[in-house]
């Protein structure tokens, strides 16, 4: 390099004197006869006198960037293509030779090829038509000035450093909207938790951030692909591209999802919200908005009129639930689904029974009366209760079945057990997608946050024995839990950010604003139908009451309940708004208001006359027509022939077909068990196979789950067996036994006794004629899943009439493994079972051991 850049150095004043022409040729000359030896680097502009240069060097020649690096054998073969033919090279090359042989002067010949065009504003920015228009050698004319010349002013043909910067400024813009505009967001119907004071300066603060001014607002930009904010346009203004952001991302919504890791899913949740008027809504559904929160409005008032001091927990304050949950439910069915299971805590259950699941209100209003039931069961309070029954859905058309699963006052706990019974419905409907049934959880934002069986409920969404392939969650956010300020109630930003776990989006609306619910509920049902996954619709309210209605809430939040006071309720807010665009008169909401008040209070005088209730109106997993005329102490003959247990055995002892390659110690148990089954002798494992094939040949179906259930804690089971050299395949004995059997489910479960106990419950609640087993790993692991055990398992049929055919499996033993594993206190059980704990049992022979 050196050699060639001395060499043009020394030999540039002998021909500095010719005309540009002859110059250029007479170097080429050179070049071409090997002047150089064949080797080093030409700089065949002479770049030794560049002149207009930004930067000091202390060797010239590296002034002249274009050909450093280059060998003269390749500058030779280049000159030569493009003298044959000037398409033949590159145009940047052919800018060049063509500048060169018109004479540029040294340093300006060389234009780097430029990297992005922006085309806006048109008058700037030109495409460079030395560049787009190709010419022969031969055509070329020299110029008159080498100001003339197309490389002699690279700063007004390429695109400016500023304005690429200034693109991405307004891309790097865009996108900290998507990800952060929520916390900007104006969520708080009581404007206590707003996050930002600062929040309507947004706009100065980002070109001051960014390095933008006033000027730029008007200047256009082009919109990247991972916006939809344009709408037909590509290009926006920036001061119109800032109003729509602030629009979609900082105004009663706030959309929390870029934090999930899949490019399709997250443009589908900015095309349903940035997409310009999305969000607006027909006068007809305006008008069935109305329609539903004055229901929803109006029965809380009328139960606060007739039962003034009576606990009921109502929805005051949250009455856009409603329609929240009705327009899931409309959306859903009109996806394709046919039931839905629902769980929630007690505030707002009356209000959802009766004007959601559309329970008889005469049976509602009699809770109130507290006449005993007529048939067995303690009870419970009606904010627990459950229902299970089929409607048509008035929007659709089509049949609905609806079931809202009784619950303790152990918030949360129903979780497991909702999706549990939802997995079991679609796994008998052959619901393999989830498109037929789907589960709604509603929570509380203090125990949403704050209880751990929330995680492990979201842990199971995923899993391929427990996946329910999407629940829809609904927070009802009353910004307090009991009289507990959320700053000392969670560390997290928002109550809902356990759901981020599974990559579920979030999304936060000012309840308030009853349309902006409306369209965050549709979206909710839509992804939920789309992409078979979690989705958490978080309703910021209020309670206007205290805890229940005869608490008093100013004793711990004083500034809170004073502007709760004067907060005016939704309904009115609403309507104000339809009238003063025209939608409704005053008279037809007068008209809507008291035709529900009639049906409210005919329903009262309907109640008024009832003498008894009946808890079995209240089941949520009704087992019809399961008892008949069974006898409550006989039990069914469960004996079967020894062919059948010989030939479960065989399979159950055999090693795998073919080339299935299991484990050297595997092959021994299984060459043991067939040793028994000659023997006539059985040990645990082997009878529980039996007792499980038995069933299957039947045509009942039989799941066992837990920790480690497949092998078993003590490596007895086998029930899954692996193969040694290929990963993902297995071979399960038990699901071939016969061709026409039951399906037989054995799953690992996540580590988790609560949640997942919970879930069996659920499952074992669908259907009577199946065997659902849940096994602890130690027996004594139930006692972290005691919730379950204590208010479901040990108290549901007293309180609900609930029947469960959940078997609890709990290995325990005396073999050193400490005080911990040593006993699965079945007298836990059976103090917990007793009807009467003050009366002891009087011995009779019929017990006596033999």
């Amino acid at each position: 390099m050196l050699q060639a850049r001395t060499f043009i150095t020394n030999l540039w004043p002998l021909v500095s004197h010719l005309p540009p022409v002859q110059r250029t040729q007479t170097l080429s000359i050179w070049i071409a006869k090997g002047r150089f030896g064949g080797s080093g680097t030409v700089n065949i502009t002479g770049g030794a006198y560049l002149s207009r240069v930004t930067r000091t060097f202390t060797a010239r020649a590296a002034q002249e960037p274009f050909l450093n690096g280059s060998s003269s054998v390749y500058v030779e073969e280049m000159y030569r293509a493009w003298l044959k033919d000037p398409q033949s090279v590159h145009k940047s090359w052919d800018v060049f030779f063509r500048s060169t042989t018109a004479g540029a002067e040294p340093g300006q010949a060389y234009q780097s090829p430029p990297t992005v065009m922006i085309s806006y504003p048109l008058t700037q920015h030109a495409v460079l038509p030395s560049l787009s228009q190709p010419q022969t050698a031969e055509a070329v004319a020299p110029p008159t000035s080498t100001a003339a010349l197309a490389p002699s002013e690279p700063d007004k043909r390429q695109v400016a450093p500023q304005d690429i910067e200034d693109h991405l400024t307004v891309q790097a813009i865009i996108r900290s909207y998507q990800i952060r505009g929520h916390f900007f967001a104006i969520l708080d119907p009581l404007g206590i938790n707003i996050t930002n004071s600062d929040r309507y300066h947004l706009d100065g603060y980002l070109l001051k951030l960014h390095n933008l001014e006033d000027k730029d607002m008007d200047r256009l930009f082009k919109l990247p692909p991972t916006t939809f904010i344009g709408g037909p346009d590509d290009v926006l203004p920036l001061r119109e591209i800032l109003h729509r952001l602030e629009d979609v991302y900082c105004q009663h919504i706030g959309v929390e999802y870029m934090f999930i890791n899949n490019l399709e899913q997250c443009n589908w949740i900015r095309q349903k919200f940035e997409t310009p008027q999305i969000m607006n809504l027909t006068k007809d559904q305006k008008r069935l908005l109305m329609a539903r929160l004055v229901r929803s409005t109006k029965i809380e008032e009328f139960l606060a009129k007739k039962w003034s001091s009576e606990k009921r927990f109502g929805l005051e304050g949250c009455e856009v639930l409603i329609p929240a949950m009705k327009t899931i439910i409309d959306r859903s069915s009109e996806l394709g689904i046919e039931s839905i299971v629902m769980g929630m805590p007690h505030r707002g259950r009356l209000n959802v029974l009766a004007n959601v699941c559309r329970k008889p209100l005469e049976q509602i209003l009699t809770q109130f009366s507290g006449l005993e039931p007529a048939d067995e069961g303690s009870g419970d309070v009606k904010y627990h209760l459950g229902m299970s029954h089929e409607r048509l859905n008035r929007m659709t058309n089509k049949n609905i079945k609806l079931a809202v699963v009784a619950n303790p006052s152990h918030l949360e706990a129903v979780d497991p057990v909702v999706q549990g019974k939802t997995r079991a419905e679609q796994f008998y409907r052959g619901d393999v997608q989830g498109k037929k049934v789907m589960s709604i959880l509603l929570h509380g934002d203090a125990a949403f946050a704050g209880q751990g069986i929330v995680y492990e409920t979201f842990h199971l969404s995923d899993l391929p024995d427990y996946s329910t392939h999407g629940t829809i969650h609904i927070v009802v956010n009353n910004q307090v839990g009991f009289t507990t300020d959320p700053r000392v109630a969670r560390s997290s930003p928002y109550c809902t950010d356990v759901a981020r776990v599974v990559n579920a989006p979030i999304f936060h609306v000012n309840s308030d604003d009853p349309e902006a619910v409306v369209h965050v509920c549709n979206v909710a049902a839509e992804w939920r139908a789309k992409y078979g996954k979690d989705v958490v619709v978080d309703l910021v309210c209020y309670r206007r009451n205290g805890h229940n209605e005869i608490d008093e809430p100013m004793f711990t939040q004083p500034l809170m309940y004073t502007k709760i006071r004067k907060q005016i309720p939704v309904l009115d807010q609403y309507t104000k708004k339809l009238v003063d665009e025209g939608v409704v008169t005053e008279k037809e909401i007068e008209e809507e208001k008291e035709r529900y008040e009639s049906i409210l209070l005919e329903a009262y005088h309907n109640a008024e006359k009832e003498s008894k209730t009946y808890n079995k109106d209240w089941l949520d997993s009704p087992w019809s027509g399961f008892f008949g005329d069974r006898s409550p102490i006989k039990c069914d003959p469960t004996g079967v022939s020894e062919d059948i247990l010989k030939h479960i055995g065989n399979v159950f002892s055999s090693p795998p077909p073919g080339n299935f390659k299991i484990h050297p110690g595997i092959r021994r148990i299984l060459k043991s068990r067939m040793e028994m089954m000659e023997s006539r002798t059985v040990d645990w494992a082997l009878a529980e196979a039996m007792a499980y094939g038995s069933l299957l040949k039947e045509g009942v179906h039989v799941r066992l789950s837990g920790q480690d259930v497949e092998r078993g804690t003590f490596s007895h089971r086998h029930h899954v067996l692996h193969h040694q050299t290929i990963d993902k395949t297995t071979y399960r004995p038990l699901c071939q036994l016969w061709p026409d059997q039951a399906p037989y489910t054995v799953s690992n479960s996540s580590l988790s006794e609560y949640g997942v106990l919970g879930f069996e419950l659920g499952f074992s609640m669908t259907n009577p004629n199946a065997l659902v087993c849940w096994e602890a790993q130690f027996g004594d692991f139930f006692n972290t899943a005691q919730c379950i055990i204590d208010q479901f398992l040990s108290s549901g049929q007293a309180k609900w009439v609930r029947q469960s055919g959940l078997v609890l499996m709990l290995p325990h033993g005396m073999e050193g493994m400490g005080p911990e594993h040593s006993s699965g206190r079945p007298e836990r059980f059976l103090q917990l079972c007793s009807e009467d704990p003050d009366e002891f049992p009087v011995s009779m022979d019929l017990y006596s051991l033999l």
